[in-house]
């Protein structure tokens, strides 16, 4: 049994531009890591994130570095020993449980599940901008059960109640991208309580939140850039009461199924999020979701174009992923 490594780059456009407190984007750059065995190739997708210190370049190498290791048939349990959780591994590892899936002839769903796949509701995402763009906007999608709204400035109220205005109906998560501060972090909760915002993701710096643990928080609050790994959690119990799982984030599927069950154990409401990808980094984060408290598998919805085949999205639903993509 040999099995050959192989890992490439590619570029989608996004429709317009994503827009963040940390900047803005005009397109997409995801690294793609193959495996083939006998034939059969697996195949997963990171997306490289410079907030955590990522690049195009230092994902390849990391890929590459193990391409000798995996050729002699390392498995997905000795990967989480051999390289750093990331984007990196995430692309190995999902690309591992892939080739396992059509080497065995059955999907990942079927070894992981009791019950088949079902198709789930994803958060719909707003890209930052001032009140009446993001209102415009919200209001275009006002239909939709769940919206993201991105903020992270010192007065995001005006924002908020725009969007609210917008979208009466519609149930709303903020995520502010470490962007609010000691200064107006409970002005802004006192706004979202009024607004009935239904979580806020990660509002302060990671390692800058003691506060939360002091202060009263009446819009339940999810970490982001301040969890990472399973042994992440016990430790920000006191500050959060929900996390955000990504796989770029955990490095691949495998950790984020143990991350999700400690979580479920420690109390935490669970959210399955995602970098701005395609389908193919989509597609093992849904299985992940499939009981989750909210869903954040947009990516695609947010580009110009996608992989072909890609993810079936009617509205803000989303469709379990073929075998033809992955699984």
């Amino acid at each position: 049994m040999r099995r050959y490594l192989e890992a490439t780059t590619e570029v989608f456009p996004v429709a317009g531009s994503f827009t963040i407190s940390r900047g803005s984007r005009t397109e997409v750059r995801v690294v793609v890591c193959s495996i083939s065995q006998d034939g059969i190739k697996g195949v997963g997708e990171c997306v490289p994130y410079t907030r955590y210190g990522e690049s195009i370049e230092g994902v390849m190498a990391d890929i590459q570095a193990v391409s000798d290791v995996i050729s002699n048939g390392l498995d997905r349990h000795e990967l989480q020993h051999i390289m750093k959780p990331g984007a990196a591994r995430n692309a190995v590892d999902c690309a591992l449980w892939d080739l396992e899936a059509k080497l065995s002839g059955k999907t990942v769903a079927s070894t992981l599940l009791p019950v088949a796949l079902k198709p789930i509701v994803t958060a719909y995402t707003i890209s930052l901008g001032d009140a009446d763009t993001m209102a415009a906007k919200a209001a275009e999608n006002a239909a939709r059960p769940l919206l993201k709204i991105k903020t992270g400035t010192d007065d995001d109220e005006a924002r908020l109640r725009a969007v609210r205005a917008a979208a009466p109906s519609a149930q709303i998560i903020i995520d502010a991208n470490e962007g609010w501060t000691y200064d107006n972090i409970e002005h802004h909760l006192t706004i979202a309580a009024e607004l009935n915002i239904a979580l806020i993701e990660q509002p302060l710096p990671a390692g800058k939140d003691a506060i939360l643990a002091r202060i009263n928080r009446p819009v339940a609050i999810c970490a982001d850039e301040s969890v990472h790994l399973t042994a992440d959690l016990a430790s920000l119990r006191d500050r959060y009461d929900a996390i955000n799982i990504k796989l770029d984030k955990t490095g691949g599927l495998t950790e984020a199924l143990l991350m999700k069950r400690e979580a479920e154990r420690l109390g935490y409401t669970i959210m399955i999020g995602c970098m701005l990808g395609t389908s193919l980094g989509m597609a093992p984060a849904l299985l992940l979701a499939q009981d989750t408290a909210y869903a954040d598998l947009d990516g695609p919805l947010l580009l110009a174009r996608d992989r072909v085949p890609g993810l079936t999205y009617e509205g803000s639903l989303v469709h379990p992923p073929k075998p033809e993509l992955w699984g």
